[in-house]
């Protein structure tokens, strides 16, 4: 695995959109209530996972990005229940 300035300059540029793509979409988003601890936790590790695996890739790390695809998910299935018990909550 060679680590060249094009690699860096890609990974940058990944990271960059990642963070720009969480800023529109919690722009765009009206959440009526706060988010409880799941929700929060289950999101920061989805972005988390999404940047890792997007690294693997323009690293060529399979590793990498299997972690990152792994995170991801288990972030996804966290906001997903955090979501459930606020509905729970809120009697929807």
């Amino acid at each position: 695995m060679q680590f060249n300035k094009m690699k860096c300059t890609q990974l940058v540029t990944v990271i960059v959109l990642t963070f720009c793509a969480f800023a529109v979409n919690a722009e765009k988003s009206h959440v009526p209530a706060p988010m409880n601890k799941d929700q929060v936790d289950g999101r920061i590790d989805e972005a988390e996972g999404k940047v890792k695996e997007a690294t693997g890739v323009i690293l060529d790390d399979k590793k990498m990005q299997t972690e990152g695809n792994v995170q991801k998910n288990v972030g996804k299935a966290q906001k997903g229940y955090g979501d459930l018990k606020q509905d729970i909550e809120q009697g929807k």
